[in-house]
């Protein structure tokens, strides 16, 4: 398996890091649009680890936002597969450009929505991953794979999903995927601050846009943001935390393949958050849509939300100013499979302490970027196999889970997950 690695932000400079401790592939090639960013992680790589770890390892120069470019680059390192690690307004060309040069691909979000253009908190538009799986025809005849949404959430979520649809319930009332944190971000002199864990772009994406939640005798529907919000008490010491329903892939991927009543996302966002959002979407800083500024160069077209982006703490460098856990999981109503009623919750936590001792990433981006790295490594043996464009919910999940779990001194990742029963 030789790998390009698209981005060497937060998210990609993890994965890189993540697989320098195993063996399963033969090269990882580290590609950014800067690639002094690549040769960044890839020393880091080297200083930990050392020259024969190093050796397996490349950089490159790559254009994200243009097909062609990463279609020459995944041709120049023959690569077999190509993981997308950026923005995921940047889906269609990694795509296309994988797919062009005849590699597997793989991400963690999927190609962008489009709200309905009448009623927007009713219905739904274009989907989140509807310009994908308009493709799957393509992918199934040339006989390649595209595993979308393989990232923390989606990913282990749809993971979890899965495991409980084989093996825990004969009938599934709701997948409800929660995701919240106890996580702060202090200045050096100890003043807490706004500094968000993950892409701000992408959250706003995600949070400003109609969520999307799916009832299987109405399909899918869309609500206003924010809404039905109720408290989740999160395990290992995280606490009670008010979630909101948020637009995401899980409710768009899980039905596909399980069979659920209802399908949720809701995100531990809190009141700050919110506020903030809120603000942002007022003013139109939210906007995709250049507008024209004036700067001491003379007139410039930026985007708004490019600007906010560019003003805030980059995700991947405020790890050492952050304590705290977070939290992914999946929480499952239903019949279990001995005929009485059952509830769980199917998580995993990441903590930002031991992230940042063992792997120099905060805790946020480092949980996102383990699952594809454990997707790939079964895909090269595989243990997961298939064509076309599938979610992780496609796959088997039990295999995922126990290479996950089993300790690193025995071939796996030394990644406990949890199950807690309700009461």
């Amino acid at each position: 398996m030789r790998i390009l690695l698209v981005g060497a932000g937060g998210v990609g400079d993890a994965i890189a890091k993540i697989a320098a401790r195993r063996t399963f592939y033969d090269t990882i090639t580290v590609s950014d649009y800067d690639v002094a960013r690549a040769e960044r992680t890839v020393g880091w790589i080297r200083a930990r680890h050392g020259e024969e770890v190093a050796s397996r390892f490349r950089t490159a120069a790559i254009d994200a936002s243009d097909p062609d470019s990463v279609e020459a680059v995944a041709r120049e390192h023959r690569a077999t597969h190509v993981m997308n690690a950026v923005e995921p307004k940047f889906v269609p060309t990694i795509f296309a450009g994988a797919f062009a040069a005849g590699a597997d691909y793989l991400d963690m979000a999927m190609s962008l929505s489009e709200p309905h253009p009448t009623d927007p908190y009713e219905k739904t538009g274009v989907k989140l991953g509807d310009d994908q799986f308009a493709l799957r025809g393509d992918w199934e005849a040339a006989g390649r794979l595209a595993l979308v949404g393989m990232g923390v959430e989606p990913g282990l979520s749809d993971v979890f999903a899965r495991y409980a649809a084989d093996e825990l319930f004969s009938s599934i009332g709701e997948l409800g995927t929660r995701d919240g944190a106890n996580l702060v971000v202090r200045d050096e002199a100890g003043n807490e601050i706004f500094a968000p864990s993950f892409s701000i772009w992408t959250t706003i994406e995600e949070c400003l846009n109609p969520p999307v939640v799916f009832e299987k005798d109405t399909g899918w529907f869309t609500t206003p943001p924010f809404s039905e919000p109720e408290v989740f008490d999160f395990p290992e010491g995280i606490g009670p935390v008010e979630c909101v329903n948020v637009e995401h892939e899980e409710v768009l991927l899980m039905p596909r393949w399980l069979d659920a009543k209802r399908v949720t996302f809701k995100y531990g966002l809190g009141e700050e958050f919110i506020g903030v959002l809120k603000t942002l979407h007022l003013l139109g800083l939210d906007s995709t849509t250049p507008v024209r500024v004036r700067s001491a160069g003379g007139p410039a077209e930026v985007a708004p939300r490019d600007v906010v982006a560019a003003a805030l703490p980059d995700p991947a460098t405020i790890g050492p100013l952050m304590t705290g856990k977070t939290c992914a999981g999946v929480n499952v109503t239903g019949i279990g499979v001995d005929g009485a009623p059952r509830e769980v919750y199917l998580y995993h936590v990441s903590d930002n302490e031991w992230t940042m001792r063992e792997y120099d990433c905060q805790c946020v981006v480092w949980q996102t970027a383990l699952n594809p790295v454990i997707a790939l490594e079964l895909l090269a043996k595989g243990a997961w196999r298939g064509t076309g464009v599938l979610g992780p919910e496609a796959f088997p999940a039990r295999p995922f889970l126990e290479l996950m779990e089993r300790p690193e001194h025995d071939g796996g990742y030394g990644q406990a997950w949890g199950m807690r029963e309700a009461r």
